[in-house]
This record gives C-alpha cells, structure tokens and sequence, in this order.
C-alpha cells in the first residue's frame, strides 16, 4: 500500500511534515521495487532522516516545491538500486576530511560523517540493522576490522 502526505504509517506522525514527505516518498519507490511495507517504512525511515540532516538549505527549499507524494506516484524503478540496499554498510576514515565516514559499499555517496568512529559505527550499526546488512569497519589506516 503506498501512502500519501494525509495517509501514512502512525510511525511517521511525529516528523517534521518535509521529513515525512521525504519518508513517504523514499518508502514509496521502495514498495514499487517490491519491498514489501514492513521492510520498506524502516529503511524509508532511516534514509529519510539522514537526507533530512544532511540536506543543504537549498535541496530543502527544491524539495519543498516538489508535488507531494501520492498513492498512485509512478516511480522510476530502472534508475533505482534495490541491491544497495542488500549491501553491506562500511565506516572508513577520511584522511582529508579529517572524519569517519559511514557509506554502503557500492554508494556513490556516504550516509553520514563523523568526528568520532564510535559515533559513525553506531549510526552503520542503525542503517545496517535497517537493511538487514552487516558493518564493516577499517582502522585510521584502511585496515578491515
């Protein structure tokens, strides 16, 4: 069952209304891939959130133009990646950065960035537990853990 902005999963009530149109929106395209609603809301959720924090002003103010999401949105699946979602998730250290970095192997970009490694794992750990995948960490020197 897809949603839409007035009808949506209890779980979403308490989010900011772009928060939980990002959600729906995620959680929608989800479900057209074929997950199935138990897995889709949890992973729409955790990636929701992280888009929400890590948005800049403007992809925020672009995406708050955007037409609501609806019941019968089609969805472009081709584009999608539905086996991301299956791989791993790593915590890496970035020497020019100078911070941890938590991104799903095979992700073009990462899902969240960290002063401190146990910070960054806990947030892997959350992500990973979402997408039943596994983390996997590397020392300051690019050693696998």
């Amino acid at each position: 069952m897809a949603w839409n902005m007035q009808d949506y999963p209890d779980s979403l009530k308490n989010f900011d209304e772009l928060q939980r149109k990002k959600i729906i929106d995620i959680a929608n395209a989800l479900l057209d891939s074929g997950y199935s609603e138990e897995r889709a809301i949890p992973i729409a959720t955790s990636e929701g959130k992280d888009w929400y924090e890590n948005a800049s002003d403007k992809e925020l103010k672009e995406f708050k133009k955007e037409a609501n999401p609806s019941k019968n949105d089609s969805h472009d699946t081709d584009s999608a990646n539905p086996d991301l979602l299956d791989e791993d998730v790593e915590v890496k250290y970035d020497d020019e950065k100078e911070e941890w970095t938590v991104k799903s192997v095979k992700a073009e970009r990462a899902a969240g960035t960290y002063k401190y490694k146990n910070e960054a794992v806990e947030r892997a750990r959350e992500i990973a537990e979402n997408k039943e995948s596994n983390v996997v960490t590397y020392t300051k020197d690019g050693k696998k853990e």
